[in-house]
């Protein structure tokens, strides 16, 4: 019984965690939302440098949960940068469909990938 109050314990916790990343998450992700045009490409690009930036870091489990999984996972939209591709190609705009897939995708991986680097070389 002291164990699974624990285990329940300790989940609650990380819950608690991700839900105090992800609504400063939210609120970034809805001011772009409302003050800038291209909101997807630059959340998801800055979401994809943030996230490799903790996973080049030696970050504690407990940070990883706050910003990684609640910050990052709140202020990237993987689900509007894929409705915007649906929208243009329902507009018959296939090639601005696949620009905009190849476009993010490929500065989203190039983000990461120095994100991940750089906190390699400040570790």
């Amino acid at each position: 019984m002291a164990e699974s109050r624990r285990s329940l314990q300790l989940e609650l916790q990380e819950l608690l965690l991700v839900g105090l990343g992800a609504i400063p998450g939210a609120l970034l992700r809805w001011q772009i939302a409302v003050h800038l045009a291209d909101r997807n490409l630059l959340v998801n690009v800055f979401g994809a440098a943030l996230l490799g930036l903790l996973a080049g870091l030696p970050v504690a489990p407990r940070r990883q949960l706050l910003v990684g999984i609640g910050f990052c996972g709140s202020v990237t939209t993987f689900s509007s940068w894929m409705l915007d591709s649906v929208k243009l190609i329902a507009t018959g705009a296939w090639g601005q469909a696949l620009g905009l897939i190849g476009f993010t995708l490929g500065l989203g991986l190039g983000a990461a990938a120095l994100g991940f680097q750089m906190g390699k070389w400040l570790r």
